[in-house]
């Protein structure tokens, strides 16, 4: 008689799930609280949701720098997925805090909004941490679907068309992902990433069109969620009708999430000199930050001026999955992420419930003209958050422009360089066209307080705290890069 094995819960390694289990326990706790008692403040729930995603990363720093597996080998917790865990929570935390903002929204009033977060942050946990692909797409779909809803729920027009926009193609991205991850199964017999390319390389990666058939399908699934040309057409109309914080949000926590994934996938061919897959990026990336670039030169919305902007910085940061690089797009990514929000913090408490200058934008240029005359220090600000993002010496995001290009020269793709010394050069203008608008247009406002209708102590307090690492990014930087080197050593 065959004698049966027992798993034993130290194999199992649950405590690689602590994040996520504290995620996940912390969204049903505040619906278990909604049903027992209704009409709570949005302020008791968004410190409830702070102090879950508070926990969740004092779970990240107790694993060290030290890899752990768990969970059957479906979990892995490296350097990358700590960091990007870490880099999602934090930038969770910020979100969480723009839900405390002077007028009240319908979204906020429900404890579901801020269960859907903890959910969808719970998702790209997942996401990051496996070599899985099944645990990927279930990652991939938990935090997918609670942001089409987060979306939905802000209750205006424009908000359910973007919700609908982007739960249409992400459908469609779902299901590339699924016909890829079928290939890659079928020419493996294999769902770990690293043992397909093993199992791949055994047989010198062929047959080569059933491969590159995978690769497309999965890389369509991916440029998605990146918004790479030609998968970014639902991105600016969903800026656009998202209320501010969300669209910032979305411009940060899912790409982090999907340049995790995309390494994962795509790096080991690439490690391997799959000498197609690395042109296919290289294209991707030349082609994404230059037509990006190009259209938000045209843009008159401030909002979508930002939505092409975020485009082309997912394309300097797939130059760093190319070359390899994953301490610079980390960088990057970490002295981004405060710039861009920062700017998206602005613009949410400049909300008003009316167009006041276009008919169909919240937030065009017009708007902010003359505004050093009414409001000095929001366009100050401003001002600072729109040179950072342009690669402005000494902000922050110059610093991971400088990371990002060094290692793609090292790495050999001089001709990519500069086209990304081009393309920067380009983004100047459309960053500066709109510091020409508050700094040197006539005034279109008397009283400056319009610029400040939705500015509670908790949005000021993101746009300060944002605006100061910004500010002082040159002396951040380099214990930044120490910090990553810890978790990801060269």
């Amino acid at each position: 008689m065959q004698e049966i094995s027992l798993i034993s819960f130290e194999s199992l390694n649950l405590f690689t799930l602590s994040p996520m289990i504290t995620l996940c326990a912390g969204a049903l706790f505040i619906i278990c609280v909604d049903m027992l008692k209704k009409g709570l403040a949005r302020g008791f729930y968004a410190s409830l949701t702070s102090i879950f995603l508070a926990g969740a990363f004092i779970f990240i720093l107790a694993f060290g720098a030290q890899n752990e597996s768990g969970f059957f080998d479906m979990m892995l917790i490296d350097g990358m997925s700590k960091l990007s865990q870490m880099a999602i929570l934090v930038i969770s935390l910020l979100f969480t805090q723009l839900a405390l903002c002077k007028k009240k929204f319908a979204e906020h009033n429900f404890a579901e909004y801020f269960a859907l977060l903890l959910f969808m942050t719970a998702g790209f946990a997942f996401m990051v941490s496996t070599t899985n692909l099944i645990l990927m797409f279930i990652g991939l779909e938990t935090a997918s679907l609670s942001l089409y809803t987060m979306i939905a729920m802000h209750n205006r027009k424009k908000a359910v068309e973007a919700a609908l926009k982007y739960f249409t193609m992400g459908a469609v991205a779902s299901g590339f992902y699924a016909f890829g991850a079928m290939l890659l199964y079928a020419l493996s017999a294999g769902v770990d990433i690293n043992e397909i390319v093993i199992r791949l390389s055994d047989r010198n990666f062929t047959p080569v069109i059933g491969i590159l058939g995978a690769l497309a399908l999965m890389l369509g699934a991916v440029g998605f969620k990146l918004s790479l040309i030609p998968f970014h057409t639902w991105m600016p109309d969903v800026y656009e009708g998202s209320p501010a914080p969300l669209a910032g949000y979305i411009s940060i926590a899912p790409k982090i999430a999907a340049f995790v994934v995309a390494v994962r996938i795509f790096e080991p061919f690439i490690a391997r000199d799959i000498v197609w897959v690395e042109n296919i990026f290289y294209i991707f990336a030349a082609v994404t930050m230059t037509l990006s670039n190009l259209m938000a030169l045209v843009q008159t919305d401030v909002k979508r001026m930002l939505a092409f902007s975020s485009i082309s910085h997912a394309a300097f940061i797939l130059c760093a999955v190319l070359a390899e690089a994953n301490n610079a797009m980390f960088i990057y990514w970490i002295l981004f992420m405060f710039t861009n929000m920062g700017a998206f913090a602005l613009l949410w408490a400049s909300r008003n419930s009316s167009n006041l200058h276009d008919e169909r934008f919240q937030h065009p240029f017009v708007k902010f003209s003359g505004l050093i005359k009414t409001a000095p220090v929001t366009a100050v600000l401003m001002g600072l958050f729109m040179l950072s993002l342009a690669g402005i010496p000494p902000f922050s995001v110059f610093w991971g422009k400088i990371y990002i290009m060094s290692a793609v020269i090292n790495g050999g793709y001089i001709f990519l360089a500069v086209i990304m010394a081009v393309n920067s050069a380009i983004a100047v203008y459309y960053y500066l066209k709109l510091i020409v608008y508050m700094f040197l247009k006539p005034s279109l406002e008397a009283n400056g307080k319009i610029y400040a209708d939705n500015a509670s102590l908790a949005v000021s307090a993101v746009v300060g705290i944002t605006a100061a690492i910004t500010l002082t990014a040159v002396l951040l930087v380099e214990p930044i890069a120490v910090f990553i080197k810890y978790f990801l050593p060269l």
